[in-house]
């Protein structure tokens, strides 16, 4: 029988794609099910409408359930949308106990100061990320847990979000007939997915490509820097195709992905290809080059806004590990070397890794990396990175007290 079963739903603008897994230890899943259903309810990441929105969620949970042999009642959600700013901020607090040592309580308690912050009416935190600690103002301390002080300082990584677009996902997923779980940014989730930890080290930005946002997450020593959803995607490429051809969106999309380049250079054999005339007017050919620059444009027009945010937010030069791309709209040929000469940085494909198990094929593609990120939820909020770290520690310690009151409380727990 399958024990810790975990969820993760991904509410995109084309799609809704829902995995279905059982988690065997904090880092490793087998998946049992997965598979998605159009996705009608949604635009630009928000929802549109909840009753379609639910139905997306339905049929898309139902298909995985029926391939995992399980139900769920819960999910953990991604979010995306322009709505999503992040911030950082700094607070500490003192250490007053006679031992010094720093615990998983002192955490806790710099995450309530900071619930405490003034933000607006409309918004609410979604996360709390810690990104670095300093203890007696002695910084670059990734986990303070075990250490001893007078004072902990912490860096946070605060994303904020609309009030009313949580409300709404809430409503979806509920009219659905699930329970959310846990919120997740979709580009933090991709970034559970697709990144090596040593990128994450030496500096990363992550670029998630949907059918109606961008999600963008940098990451640098280890830590989340800065996050951003912005509202060009590959649905605004199918529209230039449609509006510049004369066709409707369902060929529009056909041609983006069957004879679609990012760049003109990637083309490898620049032939004709058939458009289906509508109405009165007949069938043409026009060559892949045509449509390629039409690609081209928006698809450099976004590199380029991704580009202007991350120098603004002063990351650039401090990328050491280049671009990584993921998302459906990653697919495209030729995006990697659209990126590279764009941001004057090396470029791959993020794929989903292997979470403790070969992944089915069907989900190794970038379309599938923030839902398999989401079954992991939000590494690092809410004290999570910790608790593995506290229960190694306990097991290990050798206070003999310690020892005997963790005894005591397996006894009554057990009761």
């Amino acid at each position: 029988m399958k024990k810790n079963i975990v969820a993760g739903l991904d509410l995109g603008t084309t799609k809704v794609c829902a995995v279905i897994a059982e988690q065997l230890d904090d880092e490793h899943f087998e998946i049992l099910g997965s598979d998605s259903s159009p996705s009608e309810g949604l635009h630009k990441g928000l929802v549109a409408n909840i009753s379609k929105t639910a139905d997306g969620i339905k049929e898309a949970v139902s298909k995985a359930s029926n391939k995992a042999g399980v139900s769920i009642s819960s999910v953990n959600v991604g979010v995306a949308g322009e709505h999503i700013t992040s911030m950082r901020h700094r607070n500490y607090v003192t250490i007053s106990r006679e031992d010094k040592e720093i615990t998983k309580e002192d955490l806790n308690r710099l995450e309530a100061d900071v619930r405490t912050i003034r933000i607006p009416s409309d918004r609410e935190i979604l996360h709390i990320i810690f990104e670095e600690f300093s203890i007696d103002y002695q910084g670059g301390i990734e986990n303070p847990i075990g250490m001893s002080g007078s004072r902990l300082e912490a860096t946070n990584h605060i994303v904020l979000a609309s009030s009313a677009a949580i409300q709404n996902i809430k409503k979806s997923v509920e009219r659905a007939g699930l329970h959310v779980n846990e919120y997740v940014l979709q580009p933090i989730a991709s970034s559970t997915s697709v990144l090596d930890d040593s990128e994450k080290d030496l500096g990363v930005a992550l670029i998630d490509i949907g059918g109606g946002t961008t999600d963008i997450a940098v990451f640098q020593n280890k830590s989340i820097k800065h996050t951003k959803v912005i509202g060009v995607a590959g649905n605004q490429v199918t529209n230039d195709i449609r509006e510049s051809l004369g066709i409707v969106s369902d060929e529009a999309e056909k041609l983006k992905k069957e004879y679609g380049y990012a760049i003109e250079t990637a083309i490898i054999k620049d032939e004709d290809i058939l458009i289906r005339g509508v109405g009165a007017r007949g069938n043409t050919k026009i060559p892949i080059s045509l449509l390629t620059q039409i690609i081209s444009l928006r698809m450099r027009e976004l590199f380029i806004l991704v580009d202007n945010e991350i120098r603004s937010a002063g990351f650039k030069n401090k990328i050491k590990a280049g671009i990584v791309l993921t998302g459906g709209g990653s697919l495209l040929r030729g995006c990697t070397e659209l990126a590279e000469d764009v941001f004057g940085l090396p470029a791959r494909i993020g794929v989903p890794q292997e979470m403790g198990g070969k992944l089915p094929t069907e989900i190794e593609s970038p379309e599938f990396a923030t839902v398999m990120g989401l079954l992991r939820g939000v590494p690092g909020s809410k004290t999570k990175d910790y608790q593995k770290y506290i229960k190694v520690r306990g097991d290990k310690r050798k206070n003999k007290v310690s020892v005997f009151f963790k005894k005591v409380q397996q006894f009554f727990d057990e009761i």
